[in-house]
């Protein structure tokens, strides 16, 4: 009887839950899917991470290039982010080139790097005007369940903590760069961004980590990304229904708690990881 409700009434079988106070799944209004995190799992990667937010699932593998500067950054390298959402991980998705919601995650986690300044370029930089690297941050979507944005900010996190940058030293006889790939250091990791993502069923109830099946029926999406100095770094609402100035302020100091959370979980990984290596 419940299955045929749901699948008859959707927005209905939900309402029912939300005016509990609860939702379909057991959790609470505020409540997350449990988070796992493993890292280094792409051995062919430069830096790598597997992220579970409940069914959603992301790797990121990062590989590190040499490249020239631009002539109006000369100090400067560059790190370019793509999100992949193939059919492999929901059939909402179609074979082809990125559609809209990957196009739209990709420049959400390029605005993510930026305003953040969770990497300076600056230190990307090898010999001003002559060479720098280049990081390719892919993130795949392996298992579609909704919240891929926050599930994508925690595994580019976790990999570029987990990437190694080559040794290069420039001959000074004929100008080329020389790669020591035994010489390898870690990243200058300057701030920790997280997201939050939340949506509003009904323009006033207000639920975190939505599912696919929520996100599908909600009226509003926002995610929230702030760093561990509690700085707000953005606020990616898509359109949909206005939120009040309360209810805005509500999902900031939830995001703020869950960047803690995310941070400790990523720094007890690492950790575990050096301590068995």
């Amino acid at each position: 009887m419940a299955a045929g409700f749901k699948i008859a009434e959707p927005l209905e079988y939900h309402r029912s839950f939300l005016k509990e106070n609860c939702r379909p799944d057991g959790r609470e209004l505020s409540e997350f899917r449990t988070t796992t995190l493993n890292i280094g799992s792409i051995s062919t990667a430069d830096g790598s991470a597997l992220v579970k937010v409940g069914n959603t699932t992301v790797m990121c593998g990062i590989k590190v290039e040499l490249t020239n500067p631009l002539v109006e950054a000369p100090g400067k390298g560059f790190i370019v982010p793509n999100v992949d959402l193939p059919p492999l991980c929901s059939s909402r998705f179609r074979p082809g080139p990125p559609g809209e919601q990957a196009q739209a995650a990709s420049q959400f986690i390029a605005d993510v790097i930026e305003s953040s300044e969770l990497i300076q370029t600056e230190d990307l930089c090898i010999e001003r005007g002559k060479l720098c690297w280049v990081l390719y941050c892919d993130m795949m979507c392996v298992d579609y369940d909704g919240n891929v944005l926050d599930a994508c900010i925690i595994a580019l996190l976790a990999a570029l903590k987990n990437t190694k940058l080559p040794g290069v030293t420039i001959n000074k006889d004929t100008g080329a760069p020389e790669v020591n790939l035994e010489k390898r250091k870690g990243l200058n990791i300057h701030k920790h961004p997280v997201g939050a993502s939340f949506c509003v069923f009904d323009d006033s109830i207000l639920i975190v980590d939505p599912s696919a099946e929520e996100e599908g029926l909600s009226t509003s999406h926002l995610t929230v990304v702030t760093d561990e100095k509690e700085r707000l770094c953005v606020v990616h609402k898509p359109g949909g229904t206005p939120l009040s100035a309360e209810k805005l302020q509500e999902c900031i100091g939830r995001a703020t708690a869950r960047q803690r959370e995310i941070q400790k979980l990523v720094d007890k990984v690492i950790q575990s990881v050096k301590t068995a290596q």
